[in-house]
């Protein structure tokens, strides 16, 4: 008997989405393959948003948790970020965020962002702070850099130097993966 599926919503902006990227090389569909090819009866529920800020992520969570998922990767506020919003208005939206979340028994791994160094120290370390700052208070597991080792890579980013390209996405899939795998708990024994 086939187990039932996991539902897990990836829920940001364009990279969640797979800006630019043709059919199967974004974050989505490669993450549903690596967890299926490890044992996971799992569906990775689309809900990344190109452009979204942490505010629009908050007005359209609701009717991304349509499918009633178990458990949520949440990874906002790149854009935030990069249009120099007050880290205070990041913090608020995705505390709201989290907070919905856990009121519908919604398990989250926060995948957290930084601030571009030219926006200053004092916002790239108010900005930076943010994730911690949450974790601290609802207790959600933390991938502490969405873009690690792909960040400012030109063999691993678009032309616009932002968004991953197809290997840099398989590099963010492997990065993040132990942390999904700790937030959904081993697989069913019996896997492929």
């Amino acid at each position: 008997m086939a187990a039932t599926p996991l539902r897990l919503l990836a829920f940001g902006d364009s990279l969640t989405a797979g800006y630019a990227l043709p059919p199967g090389d974004g974050f989505v569909a490669k993450l549903q393959a690596a967890l299926t090819a490890r044992g996971y009866p799992v569906e990775v529920i689309d809900a990344g948003v190109s452009g979204d800020t942490s505010a629009d992520g908050r007005s359209r969570l609701d009717w991304s948790l349509a499918d009633n998922p178990q458990y949520a990767i949440v990874e906002l506020g790149a854009n935030d970020a990069l249009r120099g919003i007050d880290p205070r208005e990041t913090y608020a939206n995705l505390d709201s965020i989290l907070t919905t979340l856990a009121d519908r028994h919604v398990k989250v791994l926060l995948a957290g962002m930084r601030a571009p160094r030219n926006m200053g120290n004092l916002y790239v370390r108010e900005f930076d702070s943010v994730y911690s700052h949450l974790v601290a208070r609802h207790g959600v597991a933390l991938y502490p850099f969405f873009l690690d080792g792909v960040a400012l890579d030109p063999d691993l980013t678009l032309l616009d130097g932002i968004h991953p390209n197809s290997r840099g996405i398989d590099r963010i899939v492997a990065g993040i993966l132990p942390a999904v795998e700790a937030l959904l708990g081993p697989p069913p024994v019996g896997r492929p």
